[in-house]
């Protein structure tokens, strides 16, 4: 026996092999649905449509060109219903049963720029809420017609529904899918693909096994979150139906640092589960920071005052497999599945005409570097592959979407790449691009005061600019005439009036109208709005709010975190705090001699240091210590859906200081 020396031993020990992967022209595969992103959950676009331009188009193009960024080929939207859900609310088309209004909200100018960046992009609508006038709540007949009528509008704006779903998160009711799929087909919507359920598990999928009826009036299986960090759950009941199975909400990662989850979730959703479509939440964090959830996206685009977005690793992660494939597509199962040293393959051929295909791997789970070949067969190309890379937990933008050297084949016909751990790398036939604007956006800044809004400037029945609803719907109407206060003066022009006055069905746990505006970091700085009670109930005006505190299965109301000034109809006051440990703590209160409902007052809090003044007209009514907050946004509540109204919002920086705190 030849004895081997121990330098020659260990090289052959640590030369690694080579994982060969063939790809057949005819190999079979699943239908690819699409990689999409979701503007939903309750104003998660909200600061979007108020960006100014070239930034604003700059975003767009780096969520829906084609080529260019996240390159997105599905949009699923929120159809509102004027109540919380999750991350704010969004305004209804449908407030009666009688009157709709077709361009309420900005989901429709996002659907529309979307599609004039992509004409091929697909559109999902589903609800989360739904408003209170429905007789028989959510799975009612009322709610069919609402869907409809929604319909009609996206028609009205030139636009065509792929797919449309049930109620986000809150469980199915198979008759009403029934329902739903035949007032569809009487409506003329007959090619509107029915989504089934939008929860968490498989569990709809079994419900469809089982009744006939709910299977036919579904055309695809739509589950939520079906990945933990290394595994996505499957079903031989869902693989049955032959239905496409969609992560319909997936994702769920911070723009900067949930590149990597990301990268594993979109293959191991095929490899473990012949999942076809991923919708990651959210599209963009373009809503303040004060709400929960900060930092999920493909970017981020929330201070709209001056410019600034940032992009992230997530956005070309996601570029990594959507540029170089299109819905349609089929996926190679003989080629797809997972590396020898850690991660996942898979690979998509076009179906038919020019024959092309993509395959993407990503190394989360590899420690080390991975030798793989790809061979071509068939009627697909033999020609240099196209190579692209992202180093998945950088932050370096130099290191997102990199195009490598384009991969020639050996002798035998196989297109050799090394794999270093943590990476996206996509071996294609297709062309794509980077575009080189990463860096054109302004420096961020904190919004200048003061900030001032009379409302005047606003069509009826539209959000103001910079105006974050959380619960109901403010929006600019005509000034109330009502009573003056001593010191006082009316609301004048247009106002801000609080709309909703029938409790939506709720999805969240926000328990009463709420708007938000400003930036969180604001620290000195005195805070005051005209209010006029209507009848009956409490205004409060908000300052250094600095948090939403999320109480989803406490059996609590979600509130935020900050200062409260307080009027009520009865002339009481009070000044509060809303705690981190979620309490309320009243620092002051009486009663206001004359105050009352049909009331103009102007209420006031102002912030210096640790000081804090409570003024309503000309009165001070307190001045108290309190160390909870040093900054924050501001804010406008209602206790009950009324048609209550503020004017005059203004933020002026307290003498001696900035109004801002260092960021």
């Amino acid at each position: 026996m030849a004895v081997v020396a121990p330098s020659a031993a260990h090289a052959q020990s640590t030369t690694p092999t080579t994982q060969r992967i063939t790809v057949d022209s005819a190999g079979t595969g699943r239908t690819f649905d699409g990689v999409g992103a979701i503007s939903g959950g309750g104003g998660t676009s909200r600061l979007l449509v108020d960006y100014p331009e070239p930034q604003r188009s700059q975003i767009l193009d780096y969520l829906f060109k084609p080529g260019y960024g996240a390159s997105l080929q599905i949009l699923k939207v929120e159809i509102g219903a004027d109540t919380n859900s999750s991350n704010g609310a969004e305004p209804s088309h449908m407030r009666t049963a009688t009157k709709v209004d077709c361009d309420r909200g900005y989901e429709w100018w996002l659907m529309e720029q979307a599609h004039k960046r992509n004409p091929q992009i697909r559109f999902y609508g589903l609800e989360w809420g739904v408003p209170g006038w429905f007789d028989g709540g959510f799975w009612s007949d009322d709610n069919v017609g609402y869907l409809t009528r929604w319909l009609g509008c996206a028609k009205q704006h030139g636009l065509s529904v792929d797919y449309l779903g049930g109620w986000n998160e809150k469980g199915w009711d198979a008759a009403w899918y029934g329902k739903l799929k035949k007032g569809l087909v009487q409506s003329g919507y007959g090619k509107v693909k029915v989504v089934a359920a939008d929860n968490a598990g498989w569990q709809v999928a079994t419900d469809m096994k089982n009744d006939p009826a709910f299977d036919a009036a579904t055309d695809v299986v739509g589950i939520h979150y079906p990945c933990s960090a290394v595994h996505c759950s499957s079903s031989q009941d869902a693989l049955d139906l032959d239905k496409p199975l969609f992560a319909s909400e997936s994702g769920w990662n911070n723009y900067l640092t949930g590149a990597p989850r990301l990268a594993a979730e979109m293959n191991h959703e095929y490899v473990d589960s012949r999942i076809t479509a991923f919708i990651n939440w959210p599209a963009a964090y373009a809503w303040y920071p004060t709400v929960q959830m900060q930092g999920s996206g493909l970017l981020r685009a929330n201070e709209p005052w001056n410019g600034h977005y940032e992009l992230g690793p997530t956005l070309w992660t996601i570029a990594q497999t959507a540029q170089f494939t299109h819905p349609g597509w089929r996926y190679v199962d003989s080629a797809s599945g997972y590396l020898d040293g850690g991660g996942t393959y898979v690979t998509l051929r076009s179906p038919g005409g020019k024959p092309a295909y993509t395959t993407v791997f990503e190394t989360t789970g590899a420690t080390a570097p991975q030798s793989v070949s790809v061979t071509p067969a068939g009627k697909l190309p033999r020609g240099a592959l196209r190579r692209w890379s992202t180093t998945l937990g950088s932050t370096d933008s130099a290191d997102w979407f990199v195009r490598g050297a384009d991969v020639g084949s050996d002798a035998t016909g196989a297109h050799r790449v090394t794999l270093e751990p943590g990476t996206v790398t996509t071996l294609t036939t297709m062309p794509g691009g980077k575009s080189r604007a990463v860096s054109r956006a302004p420096a961020t800044r904190t919004m200048a005061l003061p900030y001032r809004d009379s409302f005047d400037a606003y069509r009826t029945g539209t959000t103001p600019r910079y105006l974050s609803d959380m619960e109901g719907a403010f929006e600019a109407a005509s000034c109330a005439s009502g009573a003056q206060a001593a010191g006082g003066t009316r609301g004048t022009g247009k106002c801000l009036q609080q709309v909703i006055t029938v409790q939506p069905n709720k999805w969240s746990r926000v328990p009463s109208p709420l708007t938000l505006v400003g930036d969180s970091q604001w620290s000195d700085y005195t805070v005051s709005a005209k209010t006029r009670i209507d009848q009956t109930g409490t205004a409060s005006l908000l300052g250094r709010v600095v948090n939403q505190l999320n109480l989803v299965g406490t059996g609590k109301v979600n509130v935020w975190e900050g200062y409260y000034l307080k009027l009520s109809d009865t002339g009481a006051w009070s000044l509060e705090v809303i705690q981190p440990d979620k309490t309320a703590r009243v620092l002051a209160h009486g009663t206001l001699p004359g105050a009352g409902a049909d009331t103009w007052h102007r209420l006031s809090l102002g912030f210096s240091g640790d000081t804090i003044t409570a003024r309503i007209d000309r009165t001070t009514l307190a001045q108290v210590t309190d160390s909870t907050y040093d900054h924050g946004q501001v804010g406008l509540a209602l206790d009950s859906y009324t048609t209550s109204q503020f004017d005059d919002l203004t933020v002026t920086a307290n003498r001696g200081g900035t109004g801002t705190a260092a960021r």
